[in-house]
């Protein structure tokens, strides 16, 4: 009987590992399908540090912000856009400068919430091919390439978490958060998760499965406080800020350089 071919090493055979060949301008999913010249790889990586440094002198003076978290997906009647409207307006009631996103949707509404109760309003907005244009209500926004970019400036900045309902972003989001608040990667901000029929399924599973079969501790659940109130959400946090990391009011009076143009 005829033995099948020897596999043969990439390392001896590179030809047969080539890179398919991309789209136009395709150039994040580019960057992340393994190794290139070396050139090409220290260019990104100048992209991905001035990507850095530009988010940090844009936001350094936006003040004590909480972002929200939730769909692109719903439009200004759905019941999940009105309860973030509500929360953006009273994290700006209470001090906070609200961040989001930057997009359309639950980003939308906590946007508008803060603006009309006249806080600030910031957006971290990411290039998508559709889906996500800044909303109108930004006072200030940042534009980034790389969601990986974009996810540190949406925690770097920020002393709680609101997360609305949302799809695989939302998720994405609200894990990655809980992961660094679990590893200590951060400090134990409050998240809270806005809309408990929505959340029950999950709470449900994380108790039932993931603690049950000791995959996470009880202090790692405790964590998520699920509420459908705008105002207790925002108690909890002012309370968080105030209390457990001593945020004060006070005028903002923010330095700004010239020499780092600012």
């Amino acid at each position: 009987m005829a033995q099948p071919p020897a596999a043969r090493s990439p390392e001896h055979h590179p030809e047969a590992w080539q890179p398919q060949a991309t789209e136009p301008n395709d150039s994040e999913r580019l960057f992340l399908e393994g190794p290139h010249e070396r050139w090409w790889e220290l260019w990104r990586i100048g992209r991905i540090a001035w990507e850095f440094l530009r988010g940090f002198r844009k936001l350094h003076f936006v003040g004590p912000c909480v972002t929200v978290f939730g769909s692109a997906r719903v439009d200004e009647a759905h019941p999940h856009y009105l309860l973030g409207r509500r929360v953006g307006a009273g994290l700006a009631r209470a001090g906070f400068t609200g961040m989001t996103g930057g997009g359309p949707g639950v980003m939308e509404a906590a946007n508008r919430g803060a603006r009309e109760a006249g806080g600030m309003s910031v957006g971290c907005n990411i290039d998508l091919p559709d889906e996500q244009s800044p909303n109108r209500y930004l006072d200030t926004f940042v534009q980034f390439h790389y969601f990986f970019v974009r996810k540190v400036m949406l925690v770097k900045y920020s002393y709680a978490f609101v997360v609305l309902p949302g799809g695989f972003g939302t998720l994405d989001e609200v894990f990655e958060t809980a992961t660094l608040i679990q590893t200590g990667k951060i400090r134990d901000f409050p998240i809270v998760l806005m809309g408990t029929e929505f959340w029950a399924p999950l709470m449900d599973f994380m108790s039932r499965t993931l603690l049950a079969d000791g995959k996470i501790r009880q202090s790692d659940l405790d964590r998520l406080t699920l509420t459908d109130s705008a105002e207790e959400a925002v108690a909890l946090i002012r309370e968080a800020a105030t209390g457990r990391f001593g945020l004060t009011y006070a005028p903002r009076r923010p330095r700004r350089r010239r020499w780092l143009l600012e």
